[in-house]
């Protein structure tokens, strides 16, 4: 199978402005879920209340991309023969846009305020629509998609979106205590996301940092923008926690992971959308009977914390800390290079009974985020 036929296999495009709009009406209901789910997390523990609030940023910045793509492709095959003008999704694996939209989102971003600039405003175009349906007696397709542009255009210059790369943030802690006094190491929480380009799904990294060196990371002029290249460039999924913080740990001395965190958002699974194998095909067919009821969200937290430190050599004179990581004992562990996997699905209540009654075992050890009809998200171990 050639590289192109494997892309046809894997994407699909949404060929017509209502399909294009049912997929952005899920996936903002999914996107608002999901923000309940963070919270909840929170609450039963699961994760901090820094680590909440980092992610809800992220999922306030991939709804605001989503919003953005929906505004662009809101008229698909409306104008024209326009085959370009349609978005693609991976319909296999991810449920998600393709990685190539995001990069071309970002690179309309760069160019938003030029193309504003030569835009009607959104007045103008009201105006110039209820003009054309008072005279021409049809529809002002052509303004009317001068409009989806021009809001496009407007929420990629003004929000805050999810890019393919989200550059690593510093958040300070605090310092250690010693003799009961503020004197120890710095601390930091060090947050960065990606949109993985093999798996065309986003993933939210966190690392808390110790620091020894004479000079705050913050104020080091040196160390951070290698710091923020480093850990970008290992922004991978495939890559084990395991490889992304042994590498870090050996690359900087006077930084100490203690700990690495990694959110997995996705993949999506929808009757309608996607091409699912395994148990969750046949509860989402079984559940397809009610419309917007037929999917399923996948979120995925890894974990991975130093539980001992030892001196190593690295220099004639020179020792430096090298931090021991924590491997789950089982295979799973082992496999995933990280301390804990925390699985969770979160679904509609009508999907949920249907994985009830199956009793697959394939779910067995994963946390359910059910979705009830007063739109309450309940937790299910």
């Amino acid at each position: 199978m050639t590289v192109i036929d494997q892309l046809q296999y894997d994407h699909k495009a949404l060929d017509s402005a209502r399909a294009t709009r049912r997929y952005f009406a899920k996936f903002e209901r999914i996107m608002m879920h999901l923000s309940e789910v963070a919270a909840l997390s929170n609450k039963e523990k699961l994760i901090t209340t820094a680590e909440a609030r980092i992610l809800a940023g992220y999922l306030g910045a991939l709804t605001n991309t989503f919003t953005a793509l929906s505004y662009k492709f809101l008229m698909t095959h409306r104008i024209g023969d326009r085959e370009s003008a349609s978005m693609s999704i991976d319909k296999t694996e991810s449920g998600f846009p393709i990685f190539q939209e995001l990069m071309q989102m970002a690179s309309d971003a760069t160019q938003a305020k030029k193309h504003l600039k030569s835009l009607p405003t959104q007045e103008r175009l009201k105006k110039d629509m209820v003009t054309h349906i008072l005279t021409e007696k049809s529809s002002p397709t052509p303004l009317q998609y001068a409009m989806s542009q021009r809001l496009y255009y407007e929420y990629l210059d003004q929000e805050n979106l999810f890019l393919t790369q989200n550059h690593p943030q510093l958040v300070w802690v605090g310092k250690e205590m010693r003799d009961g006094k503020n004197g120890g190491r710095r601390r930091y929480l060090v947050h960065w996301a990606a949109y993985d380009s093999q798996t065309n799904l986003p993933a939210v990294y966190l690392m808390e940092l110790e620091d020894t060196a004479s000079r705050a990371l913050v104020h080091d002029e040196r160390r951070w923008p290698q710091v923020q290249s480093h850990l970008m460039a290992q922004a991978v999924s495939s890559l084990k926690l395991l490889t992304i913080a042994k590498g870090f740990d050996s690359d900087f001395d006077s930084l100490h992971p203690k700990l690495l965190r990694r959110f997995h958002l996705g993949p999506m699974y929808s009757h309608a959308y996607t091409e699912q194998h395994g148990p969750i095909r046949d509860v989402l067919s079984e559940a397809h009977g009610e419309a917007g009821e037929d999917w399923a969200l996948a979120w995925t937290v890894e974990s991975l914390l130093s539980e001992d430190t030892v001196q190593e050599k690295t220099g004639i004179f020179k020792k430096s800390e090298r931090q021991v990581y924590k491997l789950d004992a089982g295979p799973a562990g082992k496999e995933s290079g990280a301390t804990d996997t925390q699985r969770s699905l979160i679904l509609p209540h009508p999907a949920f009974q249907v994985l009830e009654e199956k009793q697959a075992a394939h779910f067995r050890n994963t946390r359910k985020y059910v979705v009830g009809h007063n739109k309450k998200i309940l937790s299910y171990n």
